[in-house]
């Protein structure tokens, strides 16, 4: 069975039990707080608590869902990007999923899914998992589903799993979330997958999943009136195991991909064919939904892709091509942005290039090999094979080391971004710098714990702070926000630095940037109180705790008054 075929399948299957066909929606989400589309359920997740599907007109359709829907969904996650090459990562992958609101639940769900696989599919399940159970958030063991899976087959094992691997969401600052039940077939190799994932939205939650992993004091899980279903099941995973191959990239989706790739570039090095192929797919799509490389945001990520593509002489444009024939069918956008896809890769090549070219003249010479990746921009993996394939001795140890430390200024830079955008470190900026942080707090318990800042400008001479809310803030608004800076500025509270472990530090439910990489050891700094108890004596009760690099006053009472000009 192709791949195409397997896709078309899904679809209809669910369009013949009464679900919308709903078309993938762009990879750059409506919800400003993830940075990419990665999940099926995105475009879907205000019908789990704000929209009716009933009335509200899906703008892709022209008309409303209804309670049920099914799509195939393009999505990219960042969080693999380091991974990519071995036989299972990748960074653009697309998602199979059904969903009701309110249409079904659980019984429907399980026999959906059951049927689909072992009929549809002709797939045996090896085993299936649901959750165990948490008492100190209130979700007892899902022992309905494991009763549903064994009156579909008695024989079939059911195992219990925790928090980490089936309880899934909310995604972004918050959203629905619940129990899930996982399903598991093998591939041509023998190895157990995890193919889909079935989520039983029960609840929501005003915050991030970091927040309710840490048991954020002020916030509970909340009953939803209307439960509902969301379903994600990886395409590439579901091809593996039905084509019986032993890897994602030994099926048809890559073959066509891998061809052009020998062609262009012939290696051994099964790794680095890896990485292409997935970075080509990425980037095609990323291009087409109308992200251009850049050194920010999407445009960063898309600028490190590309790069990633480009290993010699030879430019991997042919190799994008074979991606947007393989993929156009499905995706018209694809053939519809053709020229501007091939445009973007060739240019960002170039770019590429001039910097690759110097950094081989300082490798002829002997260079640092960490000067290539910092300093020219070669990608990590690129590095360290073009030394490896020089026959060259290179101090491993020393190399991990200065990436590492590369890293953490890095993400440091990511913190200013997020905390500060301080032009300099003088009295005055360093005083703005804490009221920033005053500010975002005071914002936060006037609009609500879902705002969150997206950029910052602090100068000797004003703080600016741009941030996400749906509404243009009334009069009142300000008049309170600013009555509460100022408030914590004349109670002069101590500002105190402290550096900890990351998970201490978001068990206190200190503000920073979700789905940003942090070391394993971050600077938080807290505002608040003059007293504390012995169990936190810099956190107890603190106005606001927050991952950040600082520099900042002793005292709130050092900043002066605060005015909010505009």
């Amino acid at each position: 069975m192709t791949s195409a075929e397997i896709r078309q399948k899904f679809l209809d299957f669910f369009k013949a039990r009464g679900h919308t066909i709903v078309p993938s929606s762009s990879l750059v989400p409506d919800d400003p707080s993830v940075l990419l589309t990665t999940a099926g359920m995105q475009q879907f997740k205000p019908y789990y608590s704000e929209f009716d599907p009933m009335t509200t007109v899906h703008p892709s359709i022209g008309k409303p869902i209804g309670k049920n829907a099914a799509s195939c969904q393009k999505s990219f996650r960042t969080s693999d990007i380091d991974e990519v090459g071995d036989e299972r990562h990748l960074t653009f992958f697309e998602m199979l999923g059904n969903f009701s609101f309110g249409g079904y639940f659980k019984k429907e769900a399980i026999r959906y899914a059951h049927e689909f696989i072992t009929k549809e599919m002709g797939l045996r399940i090896s085993y299936v998992t649901v959750f165990e159970g948490k008492e100190d958030i209130g979700v007892p063991k899902d022992m309905e589903s494991r009763d549903i899976w064994k009156s579909l087959d008695s024989k079939l094992e059911v195992r219990e799993e925790g928090m980490g691997d089936v309880f899934w969401g909310p995604t972004g600052s918050s959203g629905p979330c619940g129990p899930t039940t996982e399903i598991y077939c093998k591939n041509g190799a023998g190895q157990d997958i995890e193919v889909w994932n079935i989520v039983f939205n029960q609840y929501f939650y005003p915050g991030s999943r970091e927040e309710l992993n840490a048991g954020a004091p002020d916030k509970k899980l909340e009953p939803l009136k209307t439960p509902g279903v969301d379903t994600g099941m990886g395409f590439e995973r579901l091809v593996m195991c039905v084509q019986n191959v032993p890897t994602i990239f030994d099926t048809d989706l890559f073959t066509p991909v891998f061809e052009k790739i020998k062609e262009n570039m012939p290696t051994s090095d099964e790794e680095q064919k890896r990485a292409i192929a997935d970075h080509a797919r990425a980037a095609v799509f990323m291009i087409a939904d109308g992200i251009a490389p850049s050194n920010k945001d999407r445009g960063y990520t898309l600028r490190r892709i590309i790069r990633g593509m480009t290993h010699t002489d030879k430019s991997q444009v042919p190799i994008a091509e074979v991606v947007i024939e393989k993929y156009g069918s499905y995706y018209p956008e694809l053939k519809n942005k053709r020229d501007v896809i091939l445009e973007e890769i060739k240019k960002e090549e170039d770019r590429f290039r001039e910097k690759l070219y110097e950094g081989l003249k300082q490798f002829r010479k002997g260079v640092d090999p960490f000067t290539l990746h910092a300093t020219y921009g070669f990608p990590f993996e690129f590095t360290k094979r073009l030394i490896k394939n020089a026959g060259r001795k290179i101090d491993e140890k020393d190399f991990q080391k200065k990436f590492a430390q590369h890293q953490e200024i890095s993400r440091s830079g990511s913190w200013q971004k997020f905390k500060g955008g301080l032009a300099d470190t003088s009295e005055k900026t360093t005083k703005l710098h804490t009221a920033h942080h005053l500010l975002l707090k005071a914002l936060q318990i006037v609009l609500g714990i879902g705002v969150k800042q997206r950029g910052s400008n602090i100068t000797q001479e004003r703080l600016r702070l741009d941030f996400s809310c749906d509404k243009k803030l009334t009069q009142e608004q300000l008049k309170e926000i600013e009555r509460i800076i100022n408030e914590k500025i004349s109670e002069d509270l101590p500002v105190v630095r402290s550096e900890m472990p990351r998970e201490d530090a978001e068990k206190l439910g200190a503000e920073h940037e979700f789905g940003q990489k942090y070391p394993d050891r971050v600077s938080v700094y807290s505002i608040g109180p003059k007293s504390a108890t012995q169990k936190n004596p810099q956190f107890d009760k603190a106005f606001s705790i927050e991952f950040c690099g600082g520099p900042h006053v002793m005292h709130t009472g050092e900043i002066g008054k605060v005015k909010i000009a505009k």
